[in-house]
Protein backbone atom coordinates (compact mmCIF):
# COMPACT_ATOMS: atom_id res chain seq x y z
CA UNK A 1 0.00 0.00 0.00
CA UNK A 2 0.59 3.84 -0.39
CA UNK A 3 0.28 6.55 1.67
CA UNK A 4 -1.86 9.17 1.23
CA UNK A 5 1.16 11.74 0.18
CA UNK A 6 2.13 9.96 -2.28
CA UNK A 7 -0.69 9.26 -3.53
CA UNK A 8 -1.52 12.73 -3.59
CA UNK A 9 1.93 13.67 -4.67
CA UNK A 10 1.50 10.81 -8.10
CA UNK A 11 -1.69 13.05 -8.84
CA UNK A 12 -0.50 16.96 -8.82
CA UNK A 13 2.77 15.78 -10.62
CA UNK A 14 0.84 14.59 -13.43
CA UNK A 15 -2.76 16.99 -13.52
CA UNK A 16 -2.29 19.37 -15.76
CA UNK A 17 -2.94 23.22 -15.57
CA UNK A 18 -5.45 24.62 -17.27
CA UNK A 19 -4.52 27.09 -20.44
CA UNK A 20 -6.15 30.62 -19.94
CA UNK A 21 -8.60 31.76 -21.97
CA UNK A 22 -9.86 35.29 -22.96
CA UNK A 23 -13.19 35.57 -21.22
CA UNK A 24 -16.23 37.78 -20.70
CA UNK A 25 -15.86 39.35 -16.83
CA UNK A 26 -19.02 37.57 -16.21
CA UNK A 27 -18.13 34.41 -17.70
CA UNK A 28 -14.42 34.68 -15.63
CA UNK A 29 -16.44 34.22 -12.12
CA UNK A 30 -14.44 31.72 -10.20
CA UNK A 31 -12.04 31.50 -12.58
CA UNK A 32 -7.95 32.71 -11.62
CA UNK A 33 -6.73 35.31 -13.32
CA UNK A 34 -3.42 34.88 -15.42
CA UNK A 35 -2.53 38.72 -16.14
CA UNK A 36 -1.90 41.44 -14.04
CA UNK A 37 -4.70 44.23 -14.40
CA UNK A 38 -3.45 47.97 -14.17
CA UNK A 39 -5.94 50.66 -13.58
CA UNK A 40 -5.63 52.79 -16.91
CA UNK A 41 -6.93 55.75 -14.64
CA UNK A 42 -7.20 57.02 -10.84
CA UNK A 43 -10.19 55.56 -8.86
CA UNK A 44 -12.18 58.06 -8.19
CA UNK A 45 -10.62 59.76 -11.32
CA UNK A 46 -12.23 63.07 -10.23
CA UNK A 47 -12.69 64.93 -6.72
CA UNK A 48 -16.47 64.19 -6.29
CA UNK A 49 -18.63 64.60 -3.13
CA UNK A 50 -19.46 61.63 -0.52
CA UNK A 51 -22.72 62.88 0.33
CA UNK A 52 -25.82 64.65 -1.07
CA UNK A 53 -25.20 68.20 0.02
CA UNK A 54 -23.86 71.21 -0.70
CA UNK A 55 -20.26 72.07 -1.91
CA UNK A 56 -19.20 75.30 -0.17
CA UNK A 57 -15.99 77.14 0.26
CA UNK A 58 -15.13 76.22 3.89
CA UNK A 59 -14.35 79.55 5.17
CA UNK A 60 -18.18 81.31 4.51
CA UNK A 61 -19.13 78.20 6.93
CA UNK A 62 -16.58 78.50 9.69
CA UNK A 63 -18.76 80.22 12.24
CA UNK A 64 -21.86 78.47 11.16
CA UNK A 65 -23.97 77.52 13.73
CA UNK A 66 -27.71 75.88 15.46
CA UNK A 67 -28.09 79.83 17.08
CA UNK A 68 -26.88 81.81 13.99
CA UNK A 69 -26.77 79.75 10.49
CA UNK A 70 -24.54 80.85 7.58
CA UNK A 71 -26.72 81.69 4.87
CA UNK A 72 -25.58 81.28 1.16
CA UNK A 73 -27.24 81.83 -2.33
CA UNK A 74 -27.66 78.25 -4.20
CA UNK A 75 -26.31 79.13 -7.62
CA UNK A 76 -27.45 75.69 -9.15
CA UNK A 77 -27.24 71.76 -8.89
CA UNK A 78 -24.38 69.16 -10.06
CA UNK A 79 -25.48 65.83 -9.84
CA UNK A 80 -23.55 62.51 -10.70
CA UNK A 81 -22.34 62.30 -14.30
CA UNK A 82 -22.59 65.73 -15.13
CA UNK A 83 -20.66 66.17 -17.66
CA UNK A 84 -20.08 70.38 -17.33
CA UNK A 85 -17.63 72.13 -16.02
CA UNK A 86 -18.86 73.94 -13.26
CA UNK A 87 -17.36 76.55 -10.77
CA UNK A 88 -18.78 78.35 -7.33
CA UNK A 89 -17.64 81.81 -6.17
CA UNK A 90 -16.21 82.80 -2.14
CA UNK A 91 -20.25 83.59 -0.52
CA UNK A 92 -22.47 80.63 -2.57
CA UNK A 93 -22.83 77.05 -2.90
CA UNK A 94 -24.41 74.63 -5.29
CA UNK A 95 -26.24 71.56 -4.23
CA UNK A 96 -24.47 68.37 -5.29
CA UNK A 97 -25.39 64.86 -5.20
CA UNK A 98 -23.40 61.72 -3.98
CA UNK A 99 -20.77 61.18 -6.40
CA UNK A 100 -21.50 64.22 -8.19
CA UNK A 101 -17.63 66.19 -9.26
CA UNK A 102 -16.73 68.86 -6.73
CA UNK A 103 -16.74 72.68 -8.86
CA UNK A 104 -13.99 74.40 -9.04
CA UNK A 105 -13.42 76.73 -6.13
CA UNK A 106 -15.06 74.54 -3.65
CA UNK A 107 -13.46 72.98 -0.65
CA UNK A 108 -15.80 71.32 1.52
CA UNK A 109 -19.43 69.24 1.27
CA UNK A 110 -22.08 70.58 3.91
CA UNK A 111 -24.52 67.32 3.83
CA UNK A 112 -28.15 68.21 3.64
CA UNK A 113 -28.34 66.78 6.72
CA UNK A 114 -26.59 69.85 8.10
CA UNK A 115 -29.43 72.70 6.54
CA UNK A 116 -32.44 73.30 5.49
CA UNK A 117 -32.66 72.00 2.80
CA UNK A 118 -32.99 75.05 0.92
CA UNK A 119 -33.24 75.44 -3.18
CA UNK A 120 -32.60 78.94 -3.47
CA UNK A 121 -31.24 79.93 -0.20
CA UNK A 122 -29.56 77.51 2.36
CA UNK A 123 -29.19 77.66 5.98
CA UNK A 124 -26.18 75.80 6.93
CA UNK A 125 -26.60 75.41 11.09
CA UNK A 126 -22.73 73.40 10.88
CA UNK A 127 -19.45 74.20 10.02
CA UNK A 128 -17.15 71.82 8.08
CA UNK A 129 -13.05 71.42 7.56
CA UNK A 130 -11.72 72.12 4.33
CA UNK A 131 -11.89 68.43 2.60
CA UNK A 132 -14.72 67.31 4.21
CA UNK A 133 -17.30 64.95 3.15
CA UNK A 134 -15.13 65.06 -0.28
CA UNK A 135 -13.38 61.87 -2.36
CA UNK A 136 -10.23 62.97 -3.51
CA UNK A 137 -9.20 61.59 -7.06
CA UNK A 138 -6.73 58.00 -6.61
CA UNK A 139 -7.73 57.73 -3.16
CA UNK A 140 -8.99 54.41 -3.75
CA UNK A 141 -6.51 53.24 -6.78
CA UNK A 142 -3.16 55.26 -8.56
CA UNK A 143 -3.33 55.22 -11.81
CA UNK A 144 -1.43 52.58 -13.28
CA UNK A 145 -1.63 50.41 -10.26
CA UNK A 146 -2.06 46.89 -10.05
CA UNK A 147 -5.65 46.25 -8.88
CA UNK A 148 -5.74 42.28 -9.64
CA UNK A 149 -2.45 40.07 -10.45
CA UNK A 150 -2.18 36.32 -11.64
CA UNK A 151 -3.63 33.21 -9.07
CA UNK A 152 -6.12 36.11 -7.86
CA UNK A 153 -9.45 33.79 -8.13
CA UNK A 154 -12.21 36.19 -9.53
CA UNK A 155 -14.87 36.54 -6.68
CA UNK A 156 -17.61 38.95 -6.60
CA UNK A 157 -15.38 42.10 -5.02
CA UNK A 158 -12.74 40.84 -7.75
CA UNK A 159 -14.99 41.18 -10.65
CA UNK A 160 -16.20 44.64 -9.29
CA UNK A 161 -12.85 45.94 -8.93
CA UNK A 162 -11.89 44.76 -13.09
CA UNK A 163 -15.56 46.63 -13.79
CA UNK A 164 -14.46 49.51 -12.06
CA UNK A 165 -11.17 49.92 -13.93
CA UNK A 166 -13.21 49.68 -17.38
CA UNK A 167 -12.20 45.84 -18.14
CA UNK A 168 -15.13 44.49 -20.18
CA UNK A 169 -12.65 40.99 -20.75
CA UNK A 170 -9.70 39.19 -18.93
CA UNK A 171 -7.41 36.53 -19.58
CA UNK A 172 -7.94 33.49 -16.49
CA UNK A 173 -7.30 29.73 -16.23
CA UNK A 174 -11.26 28.72 -16.16
CA UNK A 175 -13.41 26.66 -13.21
CA UNK A 176 -12.38 23.03 -14.34
CA UNK A 177 -15.73 20.96 -15.93
CA UNK A 178 -15.46 18.09 -14.36
CA UNK A 179 -18.01 15.01 -14.90
CA UNK A 180 -19.07 12.95 -12.29
CA UNK A 181 -20.17 9.20 -12.76
CA UNK A 182 -21.36 6.81 -10.53
CA UNK A 183 -21.55 2.94 -11.56
CA UNK A 184 -23.68 0.01 -10.65
CA UNK A 185 -26.44 -2.20 -11.87
CA UNK A 186 -28.24 -1.36 -8.38
CA UNK A 187 -28.25 1.87 -8.56
CA UNK A 188 -31.86 4.11 -9.31
CA UNK A 189 -32.08 7.79 -9.70
CA UNK A 190 -33.66 9.41 -7.02
CA UNK A 191 -37.56 9.75 -7.70
CA UNK A 192 -37.95 6.35 -9.05
CA UNK A 193 -38.96 3.47 -7.40
CA UNK A 194 -36.82 0.64 -5.80
CA UNK A 195 -37.22 -3.16 -6.68
CA UNK A 196 -35.51 -5.60 -3.99
CA UNK A 197 -31.39 -5.04 -4.29
CA UNK A 198 -31.31 -1.71 -5.73
CA UNK A 199 -30.77 1.71 -4.10
CA UNK A 200 -31.10 5.16 -5.53
CA UNK A 201 -27.70 7.05 -6.54
CA UNK A 202 -26.14 9.84 -4.07
CA UNK A 203 -22.96 9.85 -4.51
CA UNK A 204 -22.59 11.44 -8.01
CA UNK A 205 -25.32 14.34 -6.72
CA UNK A 206 -22.84 14.63 -3.18
CA UNK A 207 -19.81 15.08 -5.48
CA UNK A 208 -20.83 16.90 -7.78
CA UNK A 209 -22.35 19.32 -5.18
CA UNK A 210 -18.83 18.69 -4.00
CA UNK A 211 -16.94 19.73 -7.37
CA UNK A 212 -18.88 23.23 -7.21
CA UNK A 213 -17.93 23.85 -3.64
CA UNK A 214 -14.58 23.61 -4.61
CA UNK A 215 -15.10 25.90 -7.41
CA UNK A 216 -15.19 23.45 -10.22
CA UNK A 217 -18.09 23.23 -12.75
CA UNK A 218 -20.08 20.12 -12.21
CA UNK A 219 -22.17 18.14 -14.37
CA UNK A 220 -23.63 14.97 -13.15
CA UNK A 221 -23.54 11.90 -15.59
CA UNK A 222 -27.01 9.29 -15.58
CA UNK A 223 -25.78 5.89 -13.53
CA UNK A 224 -24.39 3.48 -16.09
CA UNK A 225 -24.24 -0.55 -15.01
CA UNK A 226 -22.08 -3.26 -14.68
CA UNK A 227 -21.65 -3.67 -18.37
CA UNK A 228 -17.87 -2.86 -19.62
CA UNK A 229 -18.39 -1.91 -22.82
CA UNK A 230 -20.73 0.51 -21.51
CA UNK A 231 -18.67 1.79 -18.79
CA UNK A 232 -16.14 2.28 -21.06
CA UNK A 233 -17.94 3.82 -24.28
CA UNK A 234 -19.44 6.13 -21.43
CA UNK A 235 -15.67 7.60 -20.37
CA UNK A 236 -14.88 7.73 -23.59
CA UNK A 237 -17.58 9.87 -24.81
CA UNK A 238 -16.86 11.82 -21.98
CA UNK A 239 -13.58 12.99 -22.58
CA UNK A 240 -14.77 15.34 -25.30
CA UNK A 241 -16.34 17.73 -22.53
CA UNK A 242 -14.97 17.26 -19.66
CA UNK A 243 -11.59 18.64 -17.92
CA UNK A 244 -11.62 16.03 -15.44
CA UNK A 245 -13.64 12.89 -14.15
CA UNK A 246 -14.85 11.79 -11.11
CA UNK A 247 -16.19 8.49 -10.91
CA UNK A 248 -17.31 5.69 -7.94
CA UNK A 249 -17.44 2.77 -7.61
CA UNK A 250 -16.40 -0.54 -8.98
CA UNK A 251 -12.24 0.12 -7.74
CA UNK A 252 -12.01 -3.12 -4.76
CA UNK A 253 -11.75 -6.12 -5.26
CA UNK A 254 -14.95 -7.56 -6.28
CA UNK A 255 -16.02 -9.82 -9.05
CA UNK A 256 -17.76 -7.00 -11.26
CA UNK A 257 -15.51 -4.02 -10.01
CA UNK A 258 -15.97 -2.57 -13.62
CA UNK A 259 -14.09 0.71 -13.04
CA UNK A 260 -11.14 -1.00 -12.24
CA UNK A 261 -11.43 -3.74 -15.17
CA UNK A 262 -12.16 -1.76 -17.42
CA UNK A 263 -9.76 1.32 -16.97
CA UNK A 264 -6.51 -1.05 -16.21
CA UNK A 265 -3.68 -0.51 -18.20
CA UNK A 266 -5.74 2.35 -20.59
CA UNK A 267 -3.57 5.87 -20.51
CA UNK A 268 -1.92 6.17 -17.39
CA UNK A 269 -4.61 4.78 -14.88
CA UNK A 270 -3.21 2.88 -12.22
CA UNK A 271 -5.04 1.36 -9.33
CA UNK A 272 -3.80 1.28 -5.61
CA UNK A 273 -4.62 0.48 -1.92
CA UNK A 274 -3.76 3.95 0.09
CA UNK A 275 -2.80 3.73 3.77
CA UNK A 276 -6.29 5.34 4.99
CA UNK A 277 -10.09 4.78 6.19
CA UNK A 278 -12.18 5.12 4.91
CA UNK A 279 -10.94 5.16 1.30
CA UNK A 280 -8.07 2.81 0.72
CA UNK A 281 -9.28 1.68 -2.72
CA UNK A 282 -8.24 4.21 -5.52
CA UNK A 283 -7.65 4.53 -8.49
CA UNK A 284 -5.91 7.76 -10.83
CA UNK A 285 -4.69 8.23 -13.95
CA UNK A 286 -4.84 10.48 -17.43
CA UNK A 287 -7.30 9.12 -20.42
CA UNK A 288 -6.39 11.42 -23.82
CA UNK A 289 -4.33 13.97 -21.11
CA UNK A 290 -7.63 14.20 -18.86
CA UNK A 291 -7.46 13.01 -15.18
CA UNK A 292 -9.57 10.62 -14.44
CA UNK A 293 -10.16 10.33 -10.59
CA UNK A 294 -11.84 6.45 -9.31
CA UNK A 295 -13.05 6.66 -6.17
CA UNK A 296 -14.85 3.86 -3.85
CA UNK A 297 -18.23 3.57 -3.62
CA UNK A 298 -19.22 3.54 0.02
CA UNK A 299 -20.47 7.25 -0.15
CA UNK A 300 -18.50 8.50 3.05
CA UNK A 301 -14.85 6.71 1.36
CA UNK A 302 -16.30 8.36 -1.84
CA UNK A 303 -16.71 11.94 -0.07
CA UNK A 304 -13.29 11.98 1.81
CA UNK A 305 -11.55 10.59 -1.18
CA UNK A 306 -12.52 13.67 -2.91
CA UNK A 307 -11.67 16.44 -0.14
CA UNK A 308 -8.34 14.41 0.40
CA UNK A 309 -7.54 13.92 -3.26
CA UNK A 310 -10.06 15.88 -6.36
CA UNK A 311 -9.71 19.23 -4.48
CA UNK A 312 -6.91 19.67 -4.18
CA UNK A 313 -6.29 18.33 -7.66
CA UNK A 314 -9.19 20.87 -9.38
CA UNK A 315 -7.18 24.04 -7.54
CA UNK A 316 -3.83 22.79 -9.19
CA UNK A 317 -5.67 22.70 -12.44
CA UNK A 318 -6.30 26.43 -11.96
CA UNK A 319 -3.09 27.18 -10.56
CA UNK A 320 -4.02 27.45 -7.47
CA UNK A 321 -1.90 26.09 -4.19
CA UNK A 322 -2.95 22.38 -4.11
CA UNK A 323 -4.47 23.43 -0.40
CA UNK A 324 -6.81 20.69 1.39
CA UNK A 325 -10.20 21.93 3.27
CA UNK A 326 -9.45 24.60 5.90
CA UNK A 327 -7.85 22.89 8.40
CA UNK A 328 -7.99 23.74 12.41
CA UNK A 329 -6.31 22.45 15.87
CA UNK A 330 -8.94 21.07 18.06
CA UNK A 331 -9.00 19.79 21.21
CA UNK A 332 -10.66 15.75 21.22
CA UNK A 333 -14.14 15.87 23.54
CA UNK A 334 -14.10 12.00 23.51
CA UNK A 335 -11.24 9.07 23.64
CA UNK A 336 -10.64 7.81 20.36
CA UNK A 337 -9.11 4.87 18.56
CA UNK A 338 -7.39 4.43 15.00
CA UNK A 339 -5.96 1.38 12.97
CA UNK A 340 -2.45 1.27 13.20
CA UNK A 341 -0.98 2.21 9.81
CA UNK A 342 -3.81 4.02 8.29
CA UNK A 343 -4.40 7.67 8.65
CA UNK A 344 -7.81 8.33 9.77
CA UNK A 345 -10.65 10.59 8.71
CA UNK A 346 -13.50 10.67 11.33
CA UNK A 347 -16.62 12.22 11.24
CA UNK A 348 -17.21 14.92 13.96
CA UNK A 349 -18.71 18.35 15.13
CA UNK A 350 -16.72 20.96 15.52
CA UNK A 351 -17.25 23.40 18.09
CA UNK A 352 -15.66 27.26 19.27
CA UNK A 353 -16.11 28.44 22.73
CA UNK A 354 -13.90 30.77 24.92
CA UNK A 355 -11.15 31.05 21.74
CA UNK A 356 -10.88 27.22 21.57
CA UNK A 357 -11.91 24.69 19.26
CA UNK A 358 -13.43 21.38 20.38
CA UNK A 359 -14.40 18.41 18.30
CA UNK A 360 -16.20 15.20 19.11
CA UNK A 361 -16.47 12.38 16.70
CA UNK A 362 -19.77 11.40 15.48
CA UNK A 363 -21.29 8.03 16.47
CA UNK A 364 -21.89 6.54 13.48
CA UNK A 365 -18.19 5.79 11.61
CA UNK A 366 -18.51 3.35 8.82
CA UNK A 367 -18.12 4.19 5.30
CA UNK A 368 -21.24 3.20 4.31
CA UNK A 369 -23.29 5.89 7.16
CA UNK A 370 -24.02 8.84 5.01
CA UNK A 371 -26.49 10.36 7.48
CA UNK A 372 -23.36 10.61 10.38
CA UNK A 373 -21.43 12.30 7.47
CA UNK A 374 -24.41 15.15 6.59
CA UNK A 375 -25.01 15.78 10.23
CA UNK A 376 -20.91 16.24 10.90
CA UNK A 377 -19.42 19.62 10.24
CA UNK A 378 -15.43 18.37 10.02
CA UNK A 379 -12.89 15.80 9.32
CA UNK A 380 -10.75 14.65 12.24
CA UNK A 381 -7.26 13.81 10.98
CA UNK A 382 -5.66 10.97 12.65
CA UNK A 383 -1.91 10.22 11.79
CA UNK A 384 -0.88 6.58 11.13
CA UNK A 385 1.00 6.13 14.06
CA UNK A 386 -2.19 7.12 16.75
CA UNK A 387 -4.16 3.75 17.66
CA UNK A 388 -5.57 5.65 20.96
CA UNK A 389 -5.81 8.94 21.47
CA UNK A 390 -6.92 10.27 24.76
CA UNK A 391 -9.77 13.27 25.31
CA UNK A 392 -8.17 16.46 25.67
CA UNK A 393 -5.27 15.52 22.87
CA UNK A 394 -4.83 18.32 20.16
CA UNK A 395 -5.88 17.34 16.32
CA UNK A 396 -5.80 18.86 12.88
CA UNK A 397 -9.27 19.42 11.61
CA UNK A 398 -10.60 19.85 8.67
CA UNK A 399 -13.64 21.97 8.35
CA UNK A 400 -16.01 20.64 6.01
CA UNK A 401 -18.51 23.09 3.49
CA UNK A 402 -21.09 24.67 4.97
Amino acid sequence: MRTVDEHLAEILDNVPVLPPLDLALLEAEGAVLAEPVPAPVPLPPFDNSAMDGYAVVAVDVAAASEAEPAVLPVVGDILAGDPGVSAIRPGLTARIMTGAPMPAGADAVIPVEWTDGGAATVRITRPAPPGNYIRRAGEDVLAGQVVAGPGARLGAAQIGMLAAVGRARVLARPKPRVVVLSTGSELREPGSDLAPGEIWDSNSFMLTAAVIEAGGVGHRQPTVGDDPAEVLETLEDLLTRADAIVTSGGVSMGTRDVVKEVLTGVGTVRFHKVRMRPGKPQGFGLLQGVPVFTLPGNPVSAYVSFQVFVRPALRAMQGLEPEPLPTVSAVLAEDVKSPAGLRHYLRGRLSFNRGFYSVAPAEGQGSHQLGSLSAANALIELPEDAEALPAGTHVEVMRMPS
